[in-house]
């Protein structure tokens, strides 16, 4: 081989490897920016991003930088199933993050499955979302794990009598509310009244009224910030002084503004605790409060957990090959996320503890941590 012929060969070689580490690796976001359920997807978006850019910032994954596609479904039934597509088919992610409520989740998991993309919920705790296949996963824990760390809390809180106010057209309430009653009623409890609202209602007190009636010793509301707050303030108005209890769907700035002292002596289960004094979670509240001038909830933690999950599988794989990738993200144990150590199990579903949070004085504040 003659020198001329060698020195371009080099410079051809030197130049595809260059234009590799210039092409970055495209990882495909879709949450609910918009609408009714923006408070969720901001958070987790914020969090998302700032994993991101701390990992770029560090020399990105595999000698690329991450691309995050952000896709906003607006909270929108149907949506999420048209953003996805979109990611995966146009923009060509080789991985999703998203989405926060399992509803929309179950409409992104069936699409991302079908065209073996990789994909991490952050948020969705909906049983049935990892069941759509082996492409899918989660970094939160799930409602039967959930439901049942509440029902335990309201017996050992003495509180044998529950009534239930659950969304019907929520996913994600509608598993919680089972899982609950399951524990509780196999555990000597009594659901003395199952009372049903729907998402954009503004109106609760016939049902708050028959509740108040059956003269339980809680009520296990398994909805969404959006309208919690008006159900409390309207069970504040009709004498109904016991707990509520909830879940994570309670998890938003928003909630606490709305229901004023409404909700003071409630009790909710969550994701993780700014009052966590772990070193990694410290750490997390202070970047994103230097990046983003507030704190972060539940949302912005598991988006941030979500994004490094799979960075570090990325990494693991030495590939974006939907498969190996796949296995990898599979094959996390004891991730020192911000919400817990998490170990991915054989159902694509995180093992880690949950923390109960009491609502005093208009305010979060940390009751305990509960094991898987």
């Amino acid at each position: 081989m003659n020198t001329r012929l060698l020195a371009i060969l080099l410079a051809f070689a030197g130049a595809a490897a260059t234009t590799r580490a210039q092409e970055t690796i495209k990882i495909g976001e879709f949450a609910s920016m918009t609408g009714e359920h923006a408070g969720f997807g901001q958070q987790s978006h914020k969090g998302t991003q700032l994993a991101i850019d701390e990992i770029n910032a560090a020399g990105g994954v595999l000698g690329r930088k991450l691309e995050l596609i952000m896709e906003d479904d607006q909270s929108q039934a149907g949506q999420a199933a048209t953003v996805v597509q979109k990611l995966i088919a146009q923009n060509k992610v080789v991985a999703l993050l998203g989405e926060v409520a399992s509803s929309k989740s179950l409409e992104g998991a069936p699409i991302a499955q079908r065209n073996k993309i990789p994909m991490i919920s952050p948020a969705s705790t909906n049983a049935k979302v990892t069941e759509t296949g082996d492409y899918i996963f989660r970094v939160c824990f799930i409602d039967p794990f959930q439901g049942t760390v509440m029902a335990k809390f309201a017996l050992s809180r003495g509180w044998k009598k529950i009534a239930l106010l659950t969304d019907v057209k929520q996913d994600y309430s509608v598993g919680l509310a089972d899982s609950f009653v399951k524990y509780f009623t196999a555990h000597g409890g009594t659901i003395v009244r199952d009372q049903k609202y729907s998402s954009g209602d503004k109106e609760f007190r016939a049902q708050l009224t028959s509740i108040k009636g059956a003269n339980p010793d809680a009520v296990f509301v398994p909805g969404y910030y959006g309208e919690v707050p008006l159900i409390g303030k309207q069970a504040k108005l009709l004498g109904l002084k016991v707990p509520m209890l909830g879940g994570d769907g309670w998890v938003d700035d928003s909630l606490l503004k709305v229901a004023g002292d409404a909700l003071d002596g409630s009790f909710i289960s969550a994701h993780f605790s700014m009052e966590d004094k772990n070193p990694v979670v410290q750490d997390f509240v202070r970047k994103f409060r230097a990046r983003f001038q507030g704190d972060p909830n539940d949302m912005a933690a598991l988006g941030y957990d979500s994004a490094m999950i799979l960075a570090a599988a990325i990494k693991r794989a030495g590939t974006t090959d939907g498969a190996k990738l796949r296995d990898a993200i599979a094959a996390t144990k004891n991730h020192p996320g911000v919400t817990g150590s998490i170990t991915i199990d054989a159902q694509r579903n995180a093992s880690k503890p949950a923390v109960i949070m009491a609502i005093a004085k208009g305010a979060m504040k940390f009751q305990e941590t509960v094991a898987p």
